[in-house]
């Protein structure tokens, strides 16, 4: 026997009495999961294994190593797992791995080999080098080490504790350990012929206190006496692998071979025999008294009321062994195996497809006769499900069946099958009646109506068929296209198509008028609810009551715009078919956003993740979904059919809510250790993480917060998982987190967490009162030194004053010279800017605006005109033969004919006209909103000027003509250069034909 350490008798005390207060805890979790089991509206009995969903995660979801080796879930409802590559947390969303690479705590080694929960809630972990871990209940960890306590170092592979509060650790390849709760340590070797180093990881200690143990070569036994014996021979088991399992209720199990054996005091009793399975290596009784098995290298499966179960063929079964099962406090079954970790739970859908007897998976209308059977059409055909819920084939025609889209029973009991391709089908007794063929498109929906008479969709309005003939009755107004639905309410048949919605009712089309703004054009689907008409539309629902249509569409709360069929159920839901799955809202919350009662309505959306086959929903088909006599409703996908109980929802909506816990808490950005009492500065930003403990469907838990110090109540937080927090005062604070499956209560425990904002050192009540008596002081000191100071100013200020003034007087003079001197300067100054300025934009010699200040306006015209579309002309202009009167008469009398030519044409401009010299004797004028007519006449009055001018630049008898050039602006000139450029080719033709005279282009 080796002493590893003493804690005396009241440490066994502490664990035997916090492991009451656990027994307790456990207790009212298990009360609560089992009465939302029995809750109204649910069966004792579960679901099929094949209406169960199948979860996996592995290393691609965020596991360290896909070999699972146990499971476990401490009564604060984490998850744990052992794996190779450390101990891993599972909050339902992220797992957290702890390893020797962890810096709080870091674990002695990787490989953790078993887990176990003791009576305290303490999770024990072991490692594959004899190391064995605790994690207390209040996140401490303790850690005993092998090579330390003198233990083998090899993988302790199983673990449990008696009723003595001593744990029992099961050595692969060697022997038996105990660690009492005092801390001593024992070690028990086997005896010969016991083969315990042939050990399989299973270990179970029974109520007598006898311990069964697991092996390869048979099962072992330490009875009461503290003897090892073989066990397998003595109890009738067959040689081989052996192992046990304590059930929640106390009963020891023995798996061997390809039996199940139950363990009634000194005698064992085979239950059930699975042959062909294989090895059978893990085993759970769940809360229905259900027996799970695992296998080597065959799955899973279910023994209970309906015999032996696997799950179906196409679920995400696990591959290779399976090594423990799990059942959470939710009722879902966990699975460690060599191929990641997997789920199997019960879900809210039940689904009908293929393998079920379906003859395709793509269906589109389903219907129940009077004796309770179901038709279902679709891309396979028509399929019948008896009573007995087997489905059978109905064969509407020769060959390959057709894609059923529409069912309808008539007055009489027969059903009416509408298909592709313009087929119509009479089916009566099972056995086709009638065939009629040549129907424009496809058969859409079909309508009974109470005189005998069938209503067909067709891609050319509705037909009307009476004794199985066509007779649509000529009515103005009834609809000519595609035709998507029909309902006979009240004696009107209610047509919905790409058009919209229309009501024919006695011999006369009323049309309802869907608002051109919401967009709505195809209606889908028609149902009378109380005494209004509700429309399942490409934009949601519209309700008809009275006479006025009501919208409940995206803006309203629902999560899609297009919706396929709504369907109320008996207990005031009412559930709404779409290609995003099935939704549920309250006909109350319905009605009174439409009365406007309510700005938006609370809806849950369901898809894969429920259980449902297929999210997608099939629209222009009817009828797509449907209320059963039993109160399920079902709906039409592409992958099959997919129904819901209402009641068993109801009683779903009744589950625990989840368990709140503060994962993390961040300061500043660095992490700090979540426990009570923390203290934070002033100003510093507090960031905190939350979880609600439910692993189902945790990505839609609630939540809603409370920082007691600053809120008056809660907050709701929707399904954000943080809180920021920047700047709280000092003070002391309690932050609470409290979460809620939707729809479901809020969590009666909330979490918390206490701290304390600490002051900055200028924040503390001492240091701003010692702060402001030093602020009084200094007033009461600089008061009176402030006066002082002003009894010795005053005396120096009588003598100084006549000095300042006579100083004064003498400054005031030479100010006023200054500021003359300076006027006059300022105004040089100001002539001089103004000239430079002219000198920048306008020519020196005619006083016209220059080339730099024209290209600048031309510019601005043009985008002005293609701005507003209005016209525009440039006119270049050129003086001929101006060289000639430079080197006749003098650049003098040239520069004067410049001038004057200046003059001229500025005074023909108009007011929004702009002429500028742009060189040499070159002009340009820009018209504004002008035409070329409007060019030709200015023009003209230029030429009568210069025709009237004599004795041009003081030269006698001396004669100056000009030259033009005009192009107006075309719409696609993208730069003013192409509108100069024609300009310039007018003057020149201008120039070419003779000269005084103008030309456009």
């Amino acid at each position: 026997m080796i002493a590893v350490a003493r804690r005396g008798t009241r440490r066994r005390i502490g664990w035997q009495r916090r492991g009451l207060a656990w027994a307790l805890g456990l207790l009212a979790a298990w009360t609560a999961a089992c009465a939302f089991a029995a809750a109204p509206g649910s069966t004792d009995a579960p679901a099929p294994l094949r209406d169960y969903a199948f979860d996996r995660w592995t290393s691609r979801e965020g596991l360290p190593h896909n070999s699972v080796r146990d499971l476990a879930q401490t009564p604060d409802g984490y998850l744990w797992l052992a794996t190779w590559e450390g101990l891993v947390r599972y909050d339902g969303l992220e797992f957290t791995v702890y390893d020797r690479g962890t810096p709080e705590p870091a674990l002695p080694d990787n490989g953790v080999g078993a887990l176990y929960v003791d009576p305290e809630g303490a999770l024990w972990f072991s490692d594959s080098r004899g190391n064995l871990g605790r994690r207390a209940g209040d996140g401490n960890w303790r850690f005993w080490r092998s090579a330390e306590a003198g233990w083998p170092q090899v993988l302790i592979h199983a673990m449990a504790m008696d009723a003595q509060g001593r744990l029992w650790l099961l050595f692969e390849g060697r022997g038996l350990g105990c660690l009492h709760p005092d801390g001593r340590f024992e070690y028990i070797e086997a005896p010969a012929g016991v083969p315990l180093p042939l050990s399989y990881p299973h270990m179970a200690v029974g109520d007598d206190g006898r311990i069964w143990i697991g092996g390869l070569d048979g099962l072992v036994v330490r009875d009461t006496d503290g003897e090892l014996r073989s066990a397998s021979p003595a109890l009738g088991l067959p040689p081989g692998l052996a192992w046990p399992y304590r059930a929640p209720d106390g009963v020891i199990w023995l798996v061997a071979g390809d039996g199940v054996y139950r363990v009634d005091g000194a005698r064992t009793r085979r239950v059930h025999r699975i042959p062909g399975q294989g090895d059978f290596t893990a085993m759970l009784q769940d809360r229905h008294g259900d027996l799970w098995l695992g296998s080597e290298s065959r799955g899973l499966l279910r023994i209970g009321a309906r015999g032996v179960e696997s799950p179906p063929a196409d679920a995400a079964r696990p591959a290779g062994r399976i090594v423990q099962l799990l059942e959470d406090a939710e009722g879902s079954i966990w699975a460690g195996a060599n191929g990641g970790l997997f789920r199997v739970r019960e879900t809210l859908f039940e689904r009908l497809l293929v393998r079920d007897g379906l003859s395709g998976d793509y269906v589109r209308a389903l219907i129940e006769d009077d004796r309770g059977r179901l038709w279902v059409g679709g891309s396979g055909g028509l399929d019948r499900q008896g009573a007995d819920g087997r489905l059978a084939r109905v064969t509407l025609q020769p060959g390959v069946p057709p894609s059923v889209l529409s069912l309808a029973h008539d007055t009489r009991g027969d059903l009416w099958v509408g298909a592709y391709g313009g087929r119509v089908f009479r089916v009566r007794d099972g056995q086709v009646v009638q065939r009629l063929d040549g129907f424009p498109g496809h058969i859409r929906a079909i309508e009974a109506a109470d005189d005998g008479a069938v209503w067909l969709a067709t891609h050319s309005g509705p037909v009307r068929l009476v004794d199985g003939r066509p007779a649509t009755p000529r009515v103005p107004g009834l609809p000519t296209s595609l035709v998507t639905s029909l309902a006979w309410i009240d004696g009107a048949l209610w047509i919905g198509s790409v058009e919209g919605a229309s009501v024919l009712e006695g011999g006369r089309v009323r049309h309802l008028q869907l608002p051109v703004a919401d967009g709505a054009r195809t209606v889908f689907a028609f149902r009378r609810i109380g005494d209004a008409v509700w429309l399942a539309t490409d934009r949601g629902l519209y309700r008809a009551q009275g006479g006025r249509l009501a919208r409940v569409g995206l803006e309203q709360g629902l999560p899609v715009d297009t919706v396929f069929q709504i369907v109320p159920d008996r207990i005031g839901n009412a559930w709404i078919t779409s290609n995003r799955g099935m939704l549920r809202a309250r006909m109350d919350d319905l009605d009174a956003v439409a009365d406007g009662r309510r700005a938006r309505v609370p809806v849950e959306r369901y898809d894969e993740i429920d259980g449902m086959s297929n999210a997608q929903g099939n629209g222009s088909s009817s009828p797509s979904a449907l209320l059963r006599r039993d109160g399920s409703v079902w709906m039409a996908t592409a992958v099959g059919l997919s129904g819901v109980d209402p009641l068993r929802w109801r009683a779903a909506q009744r589950r625990p809510a989840p368990l709140p816990r503060i994962e993390s808490v961040r300061v500043d950005g660095a992490p700090v250790a979540v426990r009570d009492g923390a203290r934070v500065s002033s100003g510093a930003r507090l960031s905190v993480s939350y979880v609600g403990l439910s692993f189902l469907m945790s990505e839609r838990i609630r939540f809603r917060t409370r920082l007691e110090g600053l809120d008056s109540d809660w907050v709701e937080r929707g399904r954000q998982r943080s809180l920021d927090v920047v700047g709280l005062p000092p003070g002391d604070y309690v932050l609470h987190v409290s979460a809620a499956h939707p729809e479901g209560d809020w969590s009666t425990r909330d979490a918390q967490w206490h701290f304390t904002v600490v002051p900055a050192w200028w924040q503390r009540r001492s240091v701003q009162a010692l702060a402001v008596m030093l602020v009084l002081a200094g007033l009461a000191l600089a008061y009176r030194t402030r006066i002082l100071r002003y009894r010795r100013a005053n005396a120096r200020l009588a003598q100084l004053v006549d000095d300042r003034t006579r100083v004064l007087q003498t400054q005031a003079a030479q100010l006023l010279e200054a500021d003359s001197e300076k006027t006059e300067l300022l105004a040089r100054l100001r002539a001089q800017a103004e000239t430079f300025e002219r000198q920048a934009y306008e020519d020196a010699l005619t006083g016209l605006p220059n080339r730099r200040s024209f290209d600048g306006a031309l510019a601005r015209e043009v985008a002005r005109a293609h701005r507003r579309r209005q016209p525009l002309c440039l006119m270049i202009l050129d003086i001929d033969r101006f060289k000639a009167i430079n080197d006749v008469h003098s650049h003098a009398a040239g520069d004067e004919v410049l001038r004057r030519a200046g003059a001229l044409l500025a005074g023909v401009c108009r007011t929004s006209d702009i002429a500028a010299r742009i060189g040499g004797e070159e002009f340009a004028m820009i018209l504004v909103d002008a035409t070329l007519d409007e060019a030709h006449g200015l023009y003209a009055r230029l030429r009568e000027a210069f025709a009237a001018e004599d004795g041009w630049g003081g030269v006698p008898g001396l004669r100056v003509t000009i030259s033009a050039g005009a192009a107006m602006l075309d719409p696609l000139d993208t730069a003013p250069a192409q509108l100069m450029r024609r300009a310039d080719m007018a003057l020149y033709r201008a120039k070419s034909a003779g000269r005084d005279r103008l030309c456009d282009l």
